[in-house]
Protein backbone atom coordinates (compact mmCIF):
# COMPACT_ATOMS: atom_id res chain seq x y z
CA UNK A 1 0.00 0.00 0.00
CA UNK A 2 1.50 3.65 -1.17
CA UNK A 3 1.92 6.16 1.80
CA UNK A 4 -0.03 8.80 1.72
CA UNK A 5 1.20 12.20 2.68
CA UNK A 6 0.12 15.53 3.51
CA UNK A 7 1.99 18.81 2.80
CA UNK A 8 1.43 21.69 4.66
CA UNK A 9 2.63 25.38 2.98
CA UNK A 10 1.38 29.23 2.99
CA UNK A 11 0.05 31.15 0.71
CA UNK A 12 3.36 32.15 -1.18
CA UNK A 13 4.79 28.39 -1.60
CA UNK A 14 1.62 26.70 -2.63
CA UNK A 15 2.32 27.48 -6.36
CA UNK A 16 6.16 26.52 -6.39
CA UNK A 17 4.98 23.06 -4.42
CA UNK A 18 2.23 22.54 -6.55
CA UNK A 19 4.34 22.28 -9.54
CA UNK A 20 7.02 20.16 -7.97
CA UNK A 21 4.62 17.41 -6.72
CA UNK A 22 3.80 17.33 -10.62
CA UNK A 23 6.79 17.02 -11.99
CA UNK A 24 7.30 13.99 -9.81
CA UNK A 25 5.26 11.61 -11.43
CA UNK A 26 3.04 9.24 -10.30
CA UNK A 27 4.14 9.29 -6.93
CA UNK A 28 2.70 12.90 -6.68
CA UNK A 29 -0.90 10.94 -6.81
CA UNK A 30 -0.29 10.15 -2.87
CA UNK A 31 0.16 13.54 -2.28
CA UNK A 32 -2.06 16.31 -0.78
CA UNK A 33 -1.01 19.51 -0.07
CA UNK A 34 -2.98 21.74 2.33
CA UNK A 35 -2.41 25.57 2.25
CA UNK A 36 -2.87 26.32 6.21
CA UNK A 37 -3.78 30.36 5.40
CA UNK A 38 -0.54 31.94 6.40
CA UNK A 39 1.53 34.16 3.95
CA UNK A 40 4.67 32.59 4.54
CA UNK A 41 5.14 28.85 5.25
CA UNK A 42 7.53 29.24 8.23
CA UNK A 43 5.47 31.81 10.26
CA UNK A 44 3.14 28.83 11.14
CA UNK A 45 3.02 27.78 14.60
CA UNK A 46 1.83 24.60 16.02
CA UNK A 47 -1.35 26.93 17.47
CA UNK A 48 -2.45 27.58 13.89
CA UNK A 49 -2.32 24.49 12.82
CA UNK A 50 -4.36 22.75 15.36
CA UNK A 51 -6.96 25.32 15.03
CA UNK A 52 -7.35 25.61 10.84
CA UNK A 53 -5.86 22.08 9.85
CA UNK A 54 -9.43 19.74 9.48
CA UNK A 55 -9.63 17.14 11.59
CA UNK A 56 -9.29 13.46 10.86
CA UNK A 57 -6.41 14.37 9.28
CA UNK A 58 -6.24 11.50 6.06
CA UNK A 59 -2.80 10.55 5.65
CA UNK A 60 -0.12 8.68 7.01
CA UNK A 61 2.41 11.16 7.64
CA UNK A 62 2.02 15.52 7.74
CA UNK A 63 5.44 17.18 6.29
CA UNK A 64 5.88 20.47 7.84
CA UNK A 65 8.25 23.54 6.25
CA UNK A 66 11.56 22.79 7.53
CA UNK A 67 11.85 26.22 8.99
CA UNK A 68 8.41 25.99 11.01
CA UNK A 69 9.27 25.70 14.85
CA UNK A 70 6.28 23.95 15.82
CA UNK A 71 6.22 21.16 17.88
CA UNK A 72 5.97 17.89 16.30
CA UNK A 73 5.33 15.45 19.41
CA UNK A 74 2.67 17.94 20.38
CA UNK A 75 0.86 17.84 16.58
CA UNK A 76 1.61 13.97 16.93
CA UNK A 77 -0.35 13.60 19.74
CA UNK A 78 -3.02 15.96 19.43
CA UNK A 79 -3.75 14.24 15.41
CA UNK A 80 -2.82 11.13 16.09
CA UNK A 81 -0.78 11.01 13.05
CA UNK A 82 3.07 11.42 12.94
CA UNK A 83 4.16 14.68 11.80
CA UNK A 84 8.01 15.32 10.45
CA UNK A 85 9.90 18.85 9.87
CA UNK A 86 10.81 18.73 5.54
CA UNK A 87 13.92 20.11 4.53
CA UNK A 88 13.94 24.18 4.55
CA UNK A 89 13.36 24.41 0.48
CA UNK A 90 10.63 23.24 -1.51
CA UNK A 91 13.37 22.25 -4.12
CA UNK A 92 15.19 19.85 -1.78
CA UNK A 93 11.96 17.96 -1.29
CA UNK A 94 12.72 14.96 -3.84
CA UNK A 95 15.87 14.52 -2.03
CA UNK A 96 14.22 14.11 1.13
CA UNK A 97 11.82 11.81 0.62
CA UNK A 98 13.86 10.02 -1.31
CA UNK A 99 13.58 6.59 -3.18
CA UNK A 100 9.68 5.39 -2.76
CA UNK A 101 8.81 7.82 -0.18
CA UNK A 102 11.52 6.99 2.27
CA UNK A 103 15.00 8.54 3.23
CA UNK A 104 18.26 6.31 1.69
CA UNK A 105 18.95 4.74 4.62
CA UNK A 106 22.88 5.87 5.58
CA UNK A 107 23.45 3.76 8.98
CA UNK A 108 24.84 0.66 6.74
CA UNK A 109 28.30 -0.08 5.57
CA UNK A 110 30.65 -2.85 5.07
CA UNK A 111 34.29 -1.22 5.00
CA UNK A 112 36.37 -1.02 7.63
CA UNK A 113 38.53 2.07 7.85
CA UNK A 114 42.31 1.59 9.18
CA UNK A 115 43.26 5.04 10.54
CA UNK A 116 46.95 5.32 10.87
CA UNK A 117 48.36 7.73 13.11
CA UNK A 118 51.84 8.01 10.91
CA UNK A 119 54.53 9.63 14.16
CA UNK A 120 53.07 6.95 17.14
CA UNK A 121 56.77 6.04 17.52
CA UNK A 122 57.63 10.06 18.57
CA UNK A 123 54.18 10.10 21.02
CA UNK A 124 53.31 9.62 24.12
CA UNK A 125 50.75 6.73 25.46
CA UNK A 126 48.66 9.15 26.54
CA UNK A 127 49.09 11.22 22.82
CA UNK A 128 48.70 7.90 20.62
CA UNK A 129 45.67 7.44 23.31
CA UNK A 130 43.86 10.77 22.65
CA UNK A 131 44.16 10.81 18.82
CA UNK A 132 43.14 7.27 18.77
CA UNK A 133 39.56 7.85 20.59
CA UNK A 134 39.38 10.98 17.93
CA UNK A 135 39.55 8.87 15.23
CA UNK A 136 37.33 6.28 16.57
CA UNK A 137 34.73 9.01 17.24
CA UNK A 138 35.34 10.06 12.90
CA UNK A 139 34.73 6.58 12.29
CA UNK A 140 38.09 4.37 12.11
CA UNK A 141 37.46 1.08 13.26
CA UNK A 142 41.20 -0.25 13.95
CA UNK A 143 43.76 2.19 15.26
CA UNK A 144 47.47 1.23 12.86
CA UNK A 145 50.10 2.83 14.47
CA UNK A 146 52.99 3.66 12.32
CA UNK A 147 56.79 2.70 12.64
CA UNK A 148 59.51 5.39 11.60
CA UNK A 149 62.69 3.85 10.39
CA UNK A 150 65.75 4.71 12.71
CA UNK A 151 63.14 5.39 15.56
CA UNK A 152 62.85 3.24 18.09
CA UNK A 153 59.18 2.51 19.17
CA UNK A 154 60.62 1.36 22.84
CA UNK A 155 56.72 2.01 24.32
CA UNK A 156 54.85 0.20 22.05
CA UNK A 157 53.46 -2.86 23.93
CA UNK A 158 52.17 -0.26 26.33
CA UNK A 159 50.87 2.18 23.76
CA UNK A 160 48.84 -1.61 22.31
CA UNK A 161 47.75 -2.58 25.96
CA UNK A 162 46.60 0.95 26.63
CA UNK A 163 44.47 1.11 23.16
CA UNK A 164 43.08 -1.97 23.64
CA UNK A 165 42.10 -1.09 27.11
CA UNK A 166 40.18 1.56 25.35
CA UNK A 167 38.24 -1.36 23.48
CA UNK A 168 40.06 -0.23 20.72
CA UNK A 169 41.34 -2.68 17.44
CA UNK A 170 45.27 -2.04 17.08
CA UNK A 171 47.40 -2.55 13.88
CA UNK A 172 50.92 -2.13 13.71
CA UNK A 173 52.29 -0.78 10.49
CA UNK A 174 56.16 -1.42 10.06
CA UNK A 175 58.93 -2.84 7.86
CA UNK A 176 60.73 -3.81 10.52
CA UNK A 177 60.10 -7.53 11.19
CA UNK A 178 61.59 -7.43 15.11
CA UNK A 179 58.56 -4.89 15.64
CA UNK A 180 55.99 -6.74 13.82
CA UNK A 181 57.64 -9.47 15.89
CA UNK A 182 56.93 -7.51 19.33
CA UNK A 183 53.60 -6.21 18.51
CA UNK A 184 52.17 -9.80 17.72
CA UNK A 185 52.94 -11.12 21.15
CA UNK A 186 51.72 -7.84 22.83
CA UNK A 187 47.96 -8.47 21.79
CA UNK A 188 47.88 -6.46 18.39
CA UNK A 189 44.87 -7.89 16.29
CA UNK A 190 46.67 -6.78 12.71
CA UNK A 191 50.37 -6.36 11.24
CA UNK A 192 51.00 -4.30 8.52
CA UNK A 193 52.21 -5.78 6.17
CA UNK A 194 53.71 -9.21 6.03
CA UNK A 195 54.86 -11.52 3.31
CA UNK A 196 55.24 -15.14 1.88
CA UNK A 197 58.50 -15.00 3.75
CA UNK A 198 57.32 -13.29 7.33
CA UNK A 199 54.35 -14.93 7.57
CA UNK A 200 56.55 -17.55 9.69
CA UNK A 201 56.29 -15.08 12.79
CA UNK A 202 52.94 -16.09 13.26
CA UNK A 203 52.33 -19.39 14.81
CA UNK A 204 49.73 -22.02 13.22
CA UNK A 205 45.81 -20.98 13.73
CA UNK A 206 46.96 -17.23 14.74
CA UNK A 207 44.14 -15.08 16.23
CA UNK A 208 45.90 -12.23 14.55
CA UNK A 209 44.93 -11.35 11.01
CA UNK A 210 47.75 -10.16 9.15
CA UNK A 211 47.71 -8.28 6.41
CA UNK A 212 49.92 -9.64 2.90
CA UNK A 213 51.66 -7.97 0.68
CA UNK A 214 53.72 -8.92 -2.64
CA UNK A 215 57.27 -9.24 -2.63
CA UNK A 216 58.64 -7.90 -4.90
CA UNK A 217 56.17 -5.29 -4.86
CA UNK A 218 53.72 -5.53 -7.67
CA UNK A 219 53.82 -9.73 -7.94
CA UNK A 220 50.70 -11.27 -7.26
CA UNK A 221 51.89 -14.50 -7.43
CA UNK A 222 53.77 -13.99 -4.54
CA UNK A 223 51.07 -12.87 -2.96
CA UNK A 224 48.84 -15.52 -3.76
CA UNK A 225 51.50 -17.81 -2.74
CA UNK A 226 51.27 -16.24 0.86
CA UNK A 227 47.78 -16.64 1.15
CA UNK A 228 48.18 -19.86 0.15
CA UNK A 229 50.41 -20.77 2.82
CA UNK A 230 48.57 -18.53 5.64
CA UNK A 231 45.32 -21.11 4.87
CA UNK A 232 47.34 -24.37 5.27
CA UNK A 233 48.47 -22.92 8.62
CA UNK A 234 45.18 -21.68 10.13
CA UNK A 235 45.75 -18.24 9.73
CA UNK A 236 43.06 -15.62 8.81
CA UNK A 237 44.48 -12.72 6.10
CA UNK A 238 43.75 -9.66 4.08
CA UNK A 239 45.65 -9.31 0.97
CA UNK A 240 46.65 -5.81 -0.29
CA UNK A 241 48.40 -5.53 -3.46
CA UNK A 242 49.58 -2.18 -2.59
CA UNK A 243 47.73 1.06 -4.30
CA UNK A 244 50.75 3.54 -6.61
CA UNK A 245 50.60 7.17 -6.80
CA UNK A 246 49.78 9.19 -9.76
CA UNK A 247 52.64 8.28 -12.34
CA UNK A 248 54.16 6.01 -10.49
CA UNK A 249 51.89 2.86 -11.29
CA UNK A 250 48.13 4.38 -10.69
CA UNK A 251 46.67 2.51 -13.40
CA UNK A 252 48.83 -0.93 -13.35
CA UNK A 253 48.14 -0.76 -9.61
CA UNK A 254 44.73 -0.58 -9.99
CA UNK A 255 44.26 -3.43 -12.81
CA UNK A 256 46.46 -5.82 -9.71
CA UNK A 257 43.44 -5.02 -7.45
CA UNK A 258 41.21 -6.06 -10.26
CA UNK A 259 43.26 -9.32 -11.24
CA UNK A 260 43.42 -10.44 -7.16
CA UNK A 261 39.57 -9.91 -7.21
CA UNK A 262 39.38 -12.32 -9.94
CA UNK A 263 41.93 -15.00 -8.64
CA UNK A 264 40.71 -14.79 -5.11
CA UNK A 265 36.98 -14.21 -5.29
CA UNK A 266 36.58 -15.12 -1.44
CA UNK A 267 39.49 -12.98 -0.08
CA UNK A 268 39.96 -9.99 2.54
CA UNK A 269 41.64 -7.48 0.83
CA UNK A 270 42.33 -3.98 1.37
CA UNK A 271 43.79 -0.38 -0.55
CA UNK A 272 45.54 1.78 1.16
CA UNK A 273 44.00 5.35 -0.31
CA UNK A 274 46.68 7.59 1.02
CA UNK A 275 49.27 7.72 -1.93
CA UNK A 276 45.95 9.23 -3.71
CA UNK A 277 44.87 11.49 -1.30
CA UNK A 278 48.46 12.66 0.24
CA UNK A 279 50.39 12.41 -2.76
CA UNK A 280 47.55 14.18 -5.54
CA UNK A 281 47.11 18.35 -5.06
CA UNK A 282 43.58 17.67 -4.84
CA UNK A 283 40.38 18.16 -2.81
CA UNK A 284 40.44 14.41 -1.01
CA UNK A 285 36.70 14.21 -1.12
CA UNK A 286 36.52 13.52 -4.63
CA UNK A 287 39.25 11.04 -4.82
CA UNK A 288 38.25 9.54 -2.03
CA UNK A 289 34.66 8.56 -3.76
CA UNK A 290 35.86 7.10 -7.08
CA UNK A 291 38.70 4.79 -5.00
CA UNK A 292 35.64 3.98 -2.49
CA UNK A 293 33.54 3.11 -5.48
CA UNK A 294 36.06 0.73 -7.01
CA UNK A 295 36.15 -0.79 -3.88
CA UNK A 296 32.58 -1.20 -3.45
CA UNK A 297 32.66 -2.87 -6.87
CA UNK A 298 35.31 -5.52 -6.31
CA UNK A 299 34.30 -6.01 -2.48
CA UNK A 300 36.91 -4.52 -1.27
CA UNK A 301 36.10 -4.36 2.64
CA UNK A 302 39.48 -3.01 4.61
CA UNK A 303 40.44 0.75 3.70
CA UNK A 304 44.01 1.97 5.36
CA UNK A 305 43.30 6.11 5.95
CA UNK A 306 46.20 8.73 6.17
CA UNK A 307 45.84 12.52 6.72
CA UNK A 308 48.98 14.20 7.37
CA UNK A 309 49.14 16.69 4.70
CA UNK A 310 47.09 19.76 5.51
CA UNK A 311 44.42 19.42 2.43
CA UNK A 312 43.82 15.93 3.43
CA UNK A 313 42.35 16.92 7.62
CA UNK A 314 39.09 15.65 6.75
CA UNK A 315 39.78 12.13 4.72
CA UNK A 316 38.64 9.91 7.68
CA UNK A 317 35.48 11.51 7.78
CA UNK A 318 35.09 11.54 3.73
CA UNK A 319 36.13 7.67 3.69
CA UNK A 320 33.34 7.16 6.10
CA UNK A 321 30.96 9.24 4.01
CA UNK A 322 32.15 7.48 1.04
CA UNK A 323 31.67 3.72 2.43
CA UNK A 324 28.13 4.36 3.44
CA UNK A 325 26.71 6.51 0.44
CA UNK A 326 28.49 3.31 -1.88
CA UNK A 327 26.76 0.69 0.87
CA UNK A 328 23.37 2.46 0.27
CA UNK A 329 23.67 2.80 -3.90
CA UNK A 330 24.83 -0.67 -4.01
CA UNK A 331 21.93 -2.25 -2.19
CA UNK A 332 19.83 -0.24 -4.36
CA UNK A 333 21.39 -1.03 -7.85
CA UNK A 334 21.65 2.33 -8.40
CA UNK A 335 24.37 5.20 -9.42
CA UNK A 336 25.62 6.75 -6.03
CA UNK A 337 23.92 9.97 -6.43
CA UNK A 338 21.01 11.38 -4.59
CA UNK A 339 21.68 9.65 -1.10
CA UNK A 340 24.10 12.37 0.61
CA UNK A 341 25.72 15.60 0.23
CA UNK A 342 28.36 14.82 2.62
CA UNK A 343 30.92 14.37 -0.05
CA UNK A 344 29.87 17.77 -2.43
CA UNK A 345 31.94 19.97 -0.26
CA UNK A 346 32.51 23.08 -2.78
CA UNK A 347 29.98 22.66 -5.75
CA UNK A 348 25.97 21.50 -5.00
CA UNK A 349 23.93 19.43 -6.64
CA UNK A 350 21.35 21.74 -6.71
CA UNK A 351 22.83 25.31 -5.74
CA UNK A 352 19.48 27.33 -6.28
CA UNK A 353 16.67 27.01 -4.11
CA UNK A 354 14.44 29.46 -6.64
CA UNK A 355 14.25 31.26 -9.90
CA UNK A 356 15.02 34.70 -10.32
CA UNK A 357 11.42 35.22 -11.09
CA UNK A 358 10.14 33.40 -8.17
CA UNK A 359 11.93 35.45 -5.93
CA UNK A 360 10.94 38.42 -7.80
CA UNK A 361 7.55 37.19 -6.87
CA UNK A 362 8.04 36.96 -3.61
CA UNK A 363 9.32 40.70 -3.34
CA UNK A 364 6.43 41.59 -4.97
CA UNK A 365 4.29 40.05 -2.20
CA UNK A 366 6.46 41.78 1.06
CA UNK A 367 4.76 43.83 3.19
CA UNK A 368 7.66 44.19 5.77
CA UNK A 369 10.85 46.15 5.34
CA UNK A 370 13.14 43.33 7.01
CA UNK A 371 15.34 42.44 3.79
CA UNK A 372 15.69 39.17 2.94
CA UNK A 373 18.56 37.87 0.86
CA UNK A 374 18.52 34.67 -1.31
CA UNK A 375 21.01 33.16 -4.32
CA UNK A 376 19.94 32.41 -7.60
CA UNK A 377 21.73 32.08 -10.81
CA UNK A 378 21.92 35.30 -11.94
CA UNK A 379 23.48 36.37 -8.71
CA UNK A 380 22.98 37.64 -5.12
CA UNK A 381 18.87 38.98 -4.45
CA UNK A 382 18.51 41.04 -1.33
CA UNK A 383 14.99 42.46 -1.63
CA UNK A 384 12.05 44.26 1.24
CA UNK A 385 9.24 45.56 0.83
CA UNK A 386 9.24 48.34 -2.47
CA UNK A 387 12.89 47.15 -3.11
CA UNK A 388 14.72 44.43 -4.50
CA UNK A 389 18.18 44.44 -5.53
CA UNK A 390 20.29 42.11 -7.58
CA UNK A 391 24.15 42.10 -7.69
CA UNK A 392 27.18 39.33 -8.44
CA UNK A 393 29.30 40.72 -5.45
CA UNK A 394 28.51 42.15 -2.06
CA UNK A 395 30.28 45.13 -1.95
CA UNK A 396 28.50 46.49 -5.45
CA UNK A 397 25.02 46.10 -2.88
CA UNK A 398 26.23 48.11 -0.25
CA UNK A 399 25.26 50.99 -1.70
CA UNK A 400 21.60 50.44 -2.16
CA UNK A 401 21.14 49.66 1.55
CA UNK A 402 21.09 52.36 3.71
CA UNK A 403 22.55 51.23 6.62
CA UNK A 404 25.59 53.39 7.17
CA UNK A 405 24.74 54.79 10.36
CA UNK A 406 23.65 51.40 11.82
CA UNK A 407 26.62 49.36 13.04
CA UNK A 408 24.94 46.06 13.72
CA UNK A 409 22.74 45.96 11.15
CA UNK A 410 25.64 46.46 8.68
CA UNK A 411 27.43 43.82 10.20
CA UNK A 412 25.05 41.59 9.67
CA UNK A 413 23.87 42.42 6.29
CA UNK A 414 27.58 42.38 5.68
CA UNK A 415 28.27 39.05 6.97
CA UNK A 416 25.17 37.32 5.84
CA UNK A 417 25.86 38.91 1.88
CA UNK A 418 29.52 38.11 2.28
CA UNK A 419 28.42 34.58 2.38
CA UNK A 420 25.48 34.69 -0.15
CA UNK A 421 28.24 35.92 -2.44
CA UNK A 422 30.23 32.72 -1.51
CA UNK A 423 27.46 30.54 -2.16
CA UNK A 424 26.82 32.10 -5.58
CA UNK A 425 30.48 32.27 -7.38
CA UNK A 426 30.87 28.14 -5.85
CA UNK A 427 27.48 26.79 -6.72
CA UNK A 428 26.72 26.37 -3.34
CA UNK A 429 23.20 26.26 -1.64
CA UNK A 430 22.32 29.70 0.11
CA UNK A 431 19.96 30.02 3.31
CA UNK A 432 19.61 33.03 5.16
CA UNK A 433 20.72 32.92 9.05
CA UNK A 434 22.14 29.63 8.43
CA UNK A 435 26.24 28.54 7.77
CA UNK A 436 27.10 27.34 4.17
CA UNK A 437 27.16 23.60 4.11
CA UNK A 438 30.46 22.30 2.99
CA UNK A 439 29.48 18.49 3.66
CA UNK A 440 31.92 16.48 5.84
CA UNK A 441 34.80 19.28 5.24
CA UNK A 442 33.59 21.11 8.43
CA UNK A 443 32.28 20.32 11.29
CA UNK A 444 29.37 22.21 12.44
CA UNK A 445 26.60 20.63 15.33
CA UNK A 446 23.12 21.44 16.11
CA UNK A 447 24.20 23.60 18.95
CA UNK A 448 26.51 25.59 16.30
CA UNK A 449 23.96 25.88 13.42
CA UNK A 450 20.90 27.30 16.34
CA UNK A 451 23.70 29.83 17.84
CA UNK A 452 24.20 31.13 14.14
CA UNK A 453 20.50 31.12 13.31
CA UNK A 454 19.82 33.09 16.91
CA UNK A 455 22.64 35.78 16.26
CA UNK A 456 20.78 36.01 12.38
CA UNK A 457 17.62 36.83 14.22
CA UNK A 458 18.81 38.98 17.07
CA UNK A 459 20.35 41.49 14.57
CA UNK A 460 17.74 41.20 11.89
CA UNK A 461 15.52 42.15 14.90
CA UNK A 462 18.14 45.17 15.83
CA UNK A 463 18.15 46.41 12.38
CA UNK A 464 14.11 46.67 11.82
CA UNK A 465 12.74 50.04 11.37
CA UNK A 466 16.03 51.91 10.65
CA UNK A 467 16.43 52.94 7.68
CA UNK A 468 16.05 50.20 5.63
CA UNK A 469 16.85 50.80 1.90
CA UNK A 470 12.94 50.17 1.21
CA UNK A 471 12.35 52.84 4.08
CA UNK A 472 14.57 55.73 1.97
Amino acid sequence: MTERLLFLTGHLALPRLERMAAGIGEAAQDWRIHDIGVKVAALMTQEIIQRRLPRPVDADRVILPGRCRADLDALTRDFGVPFERGPEEIADLPAYLGRGGAKPDLSRYDMRIFAEIVDASKMSVAEVVAKARELARNGADVIDLGCLPDTPFDHMEETIAALKAQGLKVSIDSANVSELTRAAKAGADHLLSLDEETLSILPDGSPLVPILVPRPHGDLDSLQRAARIARARGVDFILDPILDPVHFGLAASIARYVEMRAREPEAEIMMGTGNLTELTDADSAGVTAAMLGICSELNIRHLLTVQVSPHTRRTLQEHDAARRLMYAARADRALPKGYSDALLQVHDRKPYAATPDEIAELARELRDTNFRIDVTRDGVHIFARNFHCVEQDAMSLFPHLNVAHDGAHAFYLGAELMKAELAYKLGKRYRQDEPLDFGVATEINEEDATRFKEMGHTMRKAGEGKGNAADS
